[in-house]
């Protein structure tokens, strides 16, 4: 079951190809809530068996991320705070939680840009307070590249090293979901923790 649905999702992104990379990037990065989990570990999946360029996937991934959040970066600048609060929800982004977003922006800065591109359910929101800010365009297109290559990178390798090691994974996909389940509950749950403490602050 859960090889025909990774198998299912190759094919999609491989029909889609670079372009389609930089699209469901860009709708991940902006208000749209699109897992980029699903769109660049089969990119580079399908780099490793040769189809794909690994440093276009990584390319196309950062420069999908960047335009997305600049989407949300230009709706804050254009139509300011009341509309945000008053239509957020038309974005998925409420009141209580703009003002979370706005909290941790404050809080620490115009490094959250990058910082809250590793953090899910804040990377796609964090633009807005710095739209609001009126945060230098330059920095804000240099944090949030450098933060989402991270996150890309990471993901693009992983499906690297699977398609490159297709028939060990096969081999021992039991024992990895074994190790990978309890590893990302843990990650959820120090990610609470330092969301709440952030949040706090």
């Amino acid at each position: 079951m859960i090889e025909k649905f990774a198998l299912a999702v190759v094919g999609l992104t491989q029909s889609l190809g670079y372009l389609g990379i930089i699209f469901l990037m860009a709708l991940e990065s902006s208000f749209f809530p699109f897992p980029s989990e699903v769109v660049v570990p089969p990119a580079g999946f399908l780099a490793a068996t040769g189809q794909m360029n690994i440093f276009m996937v990584i390319f196309c991934g950062i420069l999908g991320s960047v335009i997305g959040a600049l989407v949300n970066y230009y709706l804050a600048v254009r139509f300011g705070r009341a509309f945000l609060f008053r239509y957020g929800n038309y974005f998925f982004l409420g009141e209580d939680k703009l003002l979370k977003m706005e909290n941790f922006f404050f809080s620490h800065g115009e490094i959250t840009t990058f910082v809250g591109r590793l953090i899910p359910g804040v990377r796609q929101y964090i633009s807005f307070p710095a739209g609001l800010a009126r945060m230098s365009i330059a920095k804000f297109v240099f944090y949030t590249a450098a933060g989402a290559g991270i996150w890309v990178v990471i993901l693009a390798y992983v499906g690297f090293y699977v398609g490159k090691n297709i028939d060990l994974v096969k081999e021992k996909l039991a024992t990895i979901t074994m190790i990978i389940l309890p590893l990302l509950l843990l990650l959820v749950l120090i990610y609470i923790i330092v969301y709440r403490k952030y949040v706090k602050r």
